[in-house]
């Protein structure tokens, strides 16, 4: 009876006592896992945070280089600041010596034009950014316009005649919070954490003030700290769910009375924290909306893949899509994304199962093939290349074409870095040359190109000698795409939507109603008889109703989004009789 009675109770007591070792080792284990997820996000959000903080910091660079290359000068402020403005960005600003004169937009930012250097609340960092060669970030601060803001001043110097350098004044963009952040931290909500930016009052303080955070407060954070100019930032995070994870523990508590149903559970834990670290591991490393490498976990792998073959042969190619810009700004960002993933798809689809795919950002993507010579992969990327590519927008299939250009590993570099650099190189050499193809690297090719492609088609439309325009050419449906600047003034529209309002986007209400059905016949006439590019003259309707006496000369194109479009100058017929009277009276 006394073993009927003490067996089972030793059993018990032993059991609470292995139980209550168990759930005490597990309540540490816990805590160490979500410690080491936790800084995890930390240190990869933290960094992304410090990478969108320093984009927008980038337009104040671009502002230096102008300021820089145009010696003190700036024109057409705001039509550059204009190019530059984002949704996370509420105004740019110049000061020069330190006094703010051009902000844009300049509505609701009228009070921001004070003098940075003397002003109570803003001299003395103002002024240590001046002396110290360094960018300041101020806030946050309330805006008027609703909201919070961070000031980036960047300080630039020029040299006068004999040589000497001189402070010219600040660069400026004021940032939104959390806006210039905010999709960074709508996913590390998403995924069950509270947190906290901040960042040191100025760069000789190490007092923090916190610049955003979330709702509730943060117990014991793990931090990340990163530095911008010199001042320091620090990103906290913590679990909402706090550190412990009490369900585990009642769940292993309760089932005290079998070892083997504790075991079970415990092996559950164990298999659920190591299914969440690899989730985040797998995040970091992968782009989000094509589902295959990032560019951190494709360069990671690369390096390790050529480390550990160092003799073998690989091929890396660089590849983009052509006029991606125009896919977004036609269709939307999210068809653009459509076409993102439907390339990605394509290349999972194509390629080897050994072969390294990633994506770099924006619309570049990088390929690594194993065991390849640019020999051995010129037909596969030619291949790939010519697919045939489309998205779907609206119930329909769009098409779209790449650029790639590869460069072969040893033999034009001795490592990863180099390697992506040739292909770089080669990529852009095929964009120069018409884009929609395939280039591998050789001897000779420049970095250089680059330059040549910098000028945009706004670059270019809005500098021309003249009016122009594009438009569809169609005899039912001949819809305006584009007009540059020198059109609006010329007719009189204050901007592109106007025009497309009153004309009800046709080029055929931009002529005089009673010349309509004439001109309209005589272009048609001369493309029907094989003549593509040729004069017309008529009235031109203006913005106010009246009408200019123009001379056309168009031509006609083929376009791979549009199919056939006219491009357009318009001359003011008028002004051609005053200045050249003597060509006319011949």
């Amino acid at each position: 009876m006394k073993k009927k009675v003490l067996v089972p109770l030793i059993v018990f007591l032993l059991g609470i006592c292995f139980v209550g070792f168990i759930v005490y080792k597990t309540d540490i284990h816990e805590k160490e896992q979500r410690h080491t997820t936790a800084q995890l996000n930390a240190s990869t959000y933290g960094e992304r945070i410090k990478n969108e903080i320093t984009h927008g910091i980038g337009i104040t660079d671009t502002l230096k280089q102008v300021l820089i290359s145009e010696n003190g000068k700036f024109n057409q402020f705001d039509t550059i600041a204009k190019n530059l403005m984002s949704d996370s960005i509420e105004s740019v600003q110049l000061a020069p010596d330190g006094v703010v004169t051009d902000i844009y937009p300049i509505s609701g930012n009228e009070a921001g034009k004070i003098d940075l250097i003397h002003d109570k609340n803003r001299g003395k960092i103002s002024r240590y950014a001046r002396d110290n060669h360094t960018i300041i970030t101020q806030g946050p601060f309330e805006l008027k316009q609703s909201g919070y803001g961070v000031a980036v001043r960047n300080p630039v110097y020029l040299k006068d005649e004999n040589g000497q350098e001189y402070f010219w004044g600040f660069t400026i963009v004021i940032l939104h919070v959390p806006d210039i952040f905010s999709d960074t931290l709508n996913a590390l909500s998403n995924f069950g954490y509270e947190y906290r930016l901040s960042k040191t009052d100025a760069p000789w303080s190490d007092t923090y003030k916190v610049v955003y955070q979330s709702d509730r407060q943060l117990t014991h954070p793990v931090s990340y700290k990163f530095t911008i100019g010199e001042e320091n930032w620090r990103f906290e995070v913590t679990p909402k769910s706090g550190w412990e994870n009490n369900t585990l523990i009642a769940e292993v508590g309760v089932i005290f009375a079998a070892i083997v149903i504790l075991l079970s559970v415990l092996t559950r834990v164990w298999l659920v924290s190591k299914e969440h670290k690899n989730k985040f591991k797998i995040l970091a490393h992968t782009d989000s909306l094509t589902d295959i490498y990032n560019r951190y976990g494709f360069d990671e792998l690369a390096v390790k893949m050529i480390d550990k073959n160092p003799k073998s042969h690989f091929v890396a190619a660089l590849l983009d899509i052509d006029d991606f810009k125009f896919i977004n700004d036609i269709y939307g960002h999210a068809y653009g994304d459509n076409a993102l993933k439907s390339l990605a798809d394509n290349m999972k689809a194509f390629f080897p199962p050994d072969t390294l795919l990633g994506r770099n950002g924006g619309d570049e993507f990088c390929i690594l093939l194993p065991n390849y010579t640019c020999e051995e992969a010129e037909e596969l990327l030619q291949q790939f290349t010519r697919l045939p590519k489309t998205f779907s927008y609206m119930g329909k299939e769009y098409p779209f074409h790449i650029s790639l250009g590869y460069a072969e590993y040893p033999t034009f570099a001795s490592n990863r870095s180099q390697l992506m650099r040739c292909a770089d190189t080669a990529l852009y050499e095929i964009k120069l040359h018409g884009k929609n193809g395939c280039m591998a690297y050789r001897a000779g090719l420049s970095s250089g190109v680059r330059k040549q492609l910098g000028f945009a088609l706004k670059d270019i439309s809005e500098h021309l000698p003249g009016a122009f325009i594009i438009y569809r050419a169609d005899k039912e449906d001949d819809e305006l795409f584009y007009a540059n600047h020198e059109f609006l003034h010329m007719t009189g529209y204050k901007n592109i939507d106007e025009l497309f309002r009153l004309t009800k986007k046709s080029f055929r209400n931009l002529i005089r109603e009673d010349e309509q059905k004439q001109i309209e016949s005589s272009i048609w006439e001369q493309i029907d008889n094989g003549n593509e590019n040729d004069y017309i003259h008529f009235h031109l309707r203006k913005a106010d109703g009246t009408y200019l006496s123009v001379l056309d000369h168009g031509r006609i194109v083929e376009s791979q989004q549009y199919g056939r479009v006219f491009y357009v100058l318009f001359m003011d017929w008028e002004d051609m009789h005053i200045h050249y009277s003597d060509k006319f009276s011949e």
